[in-house]
């Protein structure tokens, strides 16, 4: 039987010639000729001020570090994510506030936001779940209403939107992935991304170890120094080459990937009518960018049921993030805000599948697979 992997790297086709230029450029440290190009292309897309870095848990320090965050300290985020977006603040010594999320989107839920809210608190991280955005426009007016700062998490957001505006650049700052896994990638890398210029010229500082070298690159000063707290974010030029390659492609990869997303959802229509599983929502003020399709079931044992029986069929499904406040590591330097019932719930019952340009000659095996699964496991 045919073994579908749950990812394939996709290669969009200069990837290879912008690595090698590099090589023979012997330009392999940050900041050159690819990392400026693959900026310039980002900064478009997002109408906002953009650097690479070598991770999105990289931009996502720069921003712990940019939003001043200290000891004492509260930032409210979802449960529902990945490590590192707790991470980077508890490395500064504040304190991670969990909110539940929604039913449909799997988002922070806004309206949950303002009893989370307490005299500690400074940040806001909304994270854009599956490329799908957060009710931007509330957690905005709330953090405005209370002088909080918003620091997007779009690590899955590139090239999505909400209400026509690129994720990650909606907030005060945000971060992007590159990570293999994610739509655009080059392995490891990601971006810190703010509309602001301040705050830009205070990231290049961080970014380059505490040092003002960006100013110096650009002739702006005659020699550069240490300046303030920083350290080493930025991406080699072979990740940066790679990367501009798939920016080129980035309209392409993401119609592809939502050509994929569609032909799941019409294709499981019937087996939500039949309320056997609930596919996802996408708000209609939200462009999406296919990078996850998923959809859940009752529970956890039916949920490990449908991914055994999918296994034996050679198609490689899996669940997603188990939720932060249930690890050890969180206990007493975390905490929640009210229940996460839906959180739980929905870690729990979560199914992902496939979804990599190229899967198109599967997608036909990998539906009726589903399909026959579904009906006997649910």
């Amino acid at each position: 039987m045919t073994s579908i992997p749950f990812n394939s790297q996709y290669v969009a086709g200069r990837e290879s010639y912008y690595v090698n230029d590099a090589i023979g450029s012997a330009m392999l440290a940050g900041d050159g000729k690819y990392t400026k190009k693959s900026q310039q292309l980002l900064q478009a897309q997002l109408n906002a001020r953009a650097v690479l870095t070598h991770s999105a848990t990289g931009a996502l320090e720069m921003a712990a570090l940019l939003s001043g965050v200290s000891p004492g300290d509260e930032v409210i985020m979802p449960s529902f994510t990945f490590v590192s977006t707790a991470n980077a603040f508890a490395l500064r010594g504040a304190t991670p506030v969990f909110v539940d999320i929604r039913e449909d989107t799997l988002n922070l839920d806004e309206t949950l936001l303002e009893q989370a809210l307490s005299e500690k608190t400074r940040v806001i991280v909304p994270v854009h779940y599956a490329g799908v955005a957060c009710a931007m426009d509330r957690i905005n007016a709330l953090a405005q209403q209370h002088g909080l700062l918003v620091i997007e998490d779009a690590a899955q957001g590139i090239f999505a939107s909400y209400k026509g505006a690129a994720l990650g650049a909606l907030g005060d700052m945000g971060a992007l992935s590159f990570h293999a896994t994610k739509n655009i990638n080059c392995g490891e890398g990601g971006a810190f991304v703010t509309r602001s210029e301040e705050t830009m010229r205070r990231a290049e500082i961080i970014r380059e170890k505490g040092t003002n070298r960006s100013l110096f690159l650009r002739g702006e000063i005659d020699k550069y120094s240490w300046v303030a707290m920083g350290s080493s974010y930025l991406p080699s030029e072979l990740n940066a080459a790679y990367l501009l390659g798939q920016l080129e492609a980035g309209a392409n990869i993401t119609a592809q990937r939502l050509a994929i997303w569609q032909r799941y959802y019409q294709a499981f229509q019937e087996l939500e009518r039949r309320g056997l599983i609930r596919l996802p929502t996408v708000p209609s003020d939200c462009g999406h960018n296919g990078h996850i399709f998923y959809f859940t079931v009752r529970d956890a044992s039916t949920r490990n049921a449908v991914l055994e029986q999918l296994r034996l069929r050679g198609i490689a499904a899996t669940f997603h993030y188990v939720p932060l406040h249930s690890a050890s590591f969180a206990q007493g330097r975390c905490r929640t805000s009210a229940t996460l019932a839906v959180t739980e719930r929905m870690a729990a019952s979560l199914v992902r599948l496939p979804v990599w340009p190229g899967i198109e000659a599967h997608l036909d095996e990998v539906c009726d697979a589903v399909t026959q699964v579904i009906g006997a496991c649910c």
